[in-house]
């Protein structure tokens, strides 16, 4: 069947996507995971269970990385509403100079650009504000009246080692210790798949097919002119009159990219792929976040001691199904900020993360966020903001369903090593201070034994690990020669073919990459219907 838009992945853009189009054209939207009903999608803290289940999670892992010696788990979602399903919620617009770098090579995604669409596709739960938007169909909560006790005690201890209380951070200013805003609505998750799909799905003009897996890009010469995709065991095609739309991801995107045959020549050709472009950047640039976590005791109940019991997960699911609130409507990550390591004003060097909560003897494959450890503790971590290190991905074989080799390059510079450091030892400087010697009587992990410059660097090595913040692999830009797409997100070389999603990102944002990567659906919506008039 003919359809005006094939879109392909119907996660945090492509739902996007997905509805704005269907409101004019005929739309055919594949998805490779399922609808997304499990009520560990809808419930907030329920992302711990879907953290590992292959069933809503590709489930990646990349290969050994040469600068810390493992490998690194990576979850991304694979179900409607994409990683915006299984994600940890938070909603983080980042910096204005993140975008300003964008429209450095692709004009038109400047700051000033990109802010009406963050307020357009805003329901801003919280208090009144021009620069929140209100009436979007993405409903963005609050938390400050919802806090475990102990993450304002880390408010109190930011502030006194000079980070500031910032009530949010994706307003005039984003440096600050603050309580992080989180993508739910009523107590329940809102990922692109409710906020958008929900009402599209009703309309004649939007045609869903879940469990498919898109195999390739069909081609008329240089032009898109479709997609192959397998559903229960057959092969299918679905024609695309206007355009086709990649939405897969960091991950899937540039993998299909190579399967259609747009990638580096010579190795698609010994994977016996044919070439219709030679585009050696797809893959290439790949961004991602790399984070470190320090436990300490708390000196109060934590929320350990809320969920670890079985009377206490009864309470607070009795409490839950009631009211939808306490601890399952919310994020794990409550308490957090954004910091600049050096004086001045500009975008952060450091993202911060608080939770009331720990599960330091986790078996490995689980993520027990309701079986948390028995003793009351909290976690403060970091990640930094703005790395220079950069991964790549490529084929691992020209069978589809085999996952791409994931090289992730992490804290390949020395700038990014002193980062990390900093970073380290700002958390320390957070413990010394009066508010958290209130909070917490020593650090349990990796314990003050670690002092000097190497032994933090070998405490990095052992336990750092992913914020799950991959893009870049299919980056935007005017110069075919450096960029994947050009600045309306069409793949350079190529007719009939856009990419929409967190791969076109030129450089990683400043903070969490979901609500960039809805912002990309939104503005390629604008950009989709205007070319089409």
């Amino acid at each position: 069947m003919n359809f005006d838009y094939v879109i392909v992945g119907g996660g945090s853009a492509g739902a996007v996507l997905a509805n704005r189009l269907s409101e004019r054209y005929t739309v055919k939207l594949i998805e490779a995971g399922g609808a997304g009903k499990h009520p560990w999608i809808r419930i907030p803290l329920g992302y711990g269970k879907v953290f590992y289940d292959q069933r809503f999670n590709w489930a990646y892992n990349t290969e050994i990385d040469p600068n810390i010696g493992r490998a690194v788990y990576w979850p991304r979602g694979k179900v409607l509403g994409g990683s915006s399903s299984i994600n940890a919620m938070v909603y983080v617009r980042g910096h204005a100079a993140d975008y300003d770098e964008w429209a450095s090579v692709a004009p038109g995604w400047g700051w000033s650009d990109v802010e009406p669409v963050f307020r357009r596709m805003e329901d801003w739960q919280g208090p009144l504000s021009a620069a929140r938007g209100a009436n979007g169909p993405l409903s963005v909560t609050d938390m400050a009246d919802m806090v475990h006790p102990l993450t304002n005690a880390y408010l109190k201890a930011a502030a006194e080692a000079g980070i500031p209380t910032n009530r949010d951070y994706n307003a005039e200013e984003m440096c600050g210790a603050g309580i992080y805003q989180i993508t739910t609505r009523n107590g329940l998750r809102a990922s692109t798949a409710q906020a958008y799909l929900n009402s599209a799905a009703r309309r004649d003009t939007l045609n869903i097919v879940t469990g498919a897996m898109a195999t390739r890009v069909i081609f008329d010469g240089k032009r898109a002119v479709g997609v192959e995709y397998r559903h229960h065991g057959q092969t299918h095609q679905a024609r695309a009159k206007a355009e086709v739309i990649l939405c897969g991801g960091a991950i899937n995107t540039p993998q299909l990219l190579h399967l259609s045959g747009i990638g580096p020549g010579q190795q698609l050709q010994k994977l016996g792929l044919d070439v219709v472009r030679n585009a050696p950047e797809v893959g290439r640039n790949l961004r991602d976040h790399v984070g470190i976590d320090l436990m300490f005791s708390a000196k109060q109940n934590s929320l350990n001691q809320v969920l670890r019991p079985w009377w206490g997960k009864l309470r607070e699911g009795i409490r839950y199904i009631a009211v939808r609130k306490g601890p399952l409507s919310m994020s794990l990550n409550q308490g957090g900020g954004f910091v600049r390591l050096a004086n001045g004003s500009g975008a952060p060097d450091l993202q911060l993360y608080f939770s009331p909560l720990t599960y330091s003897r986790a078996p490995v494959g689980v993520r027990p966020l309701m079986s948390p450890d028995p003793f009351p503790a909290f976690r403060l971590g970091f990640n930094p903001c703005k790395p220079s290190s950069t991964g790549y991905l490529e084929l691992r074989s020209p069978d589809p369903m085999d996952a791409p080799l994931l090289h992730a390059n992490y804290l390949d510079t020395q700038e990014d090593w002193q980062t990390m450091i900093d970073g380290f030892r700002l958390i320390r400087r957070i413990a010394q201070t009066p508010a958290f010697g209130s909070m917490s009587d020593h650090e349990m992990d990796p314990g003050p034994n670690i002092e000097s410059d190497d032994e933090i660097t070998d405490f990095v090595k052992r336990e750092c690990w992913s914020v799950f913040h991959q893009c870049g692999t299919a980056r935007m830009g005017q110069d075919p020669k450096t960029a994947v797409v050009d600045e309306r997100l069409r793949v350079h070389g190529i007719t009939g073919l856009r990419v929409a999603d967190a791969s076109i990102f030129p450089s990683i944002p400043s903070g969490n990459t979901n609500a960039p990567a809805i912002m990309v659906g939104e503005k390629a919506s604008d950009i989709i219907l205007e070319d089409a008039r």
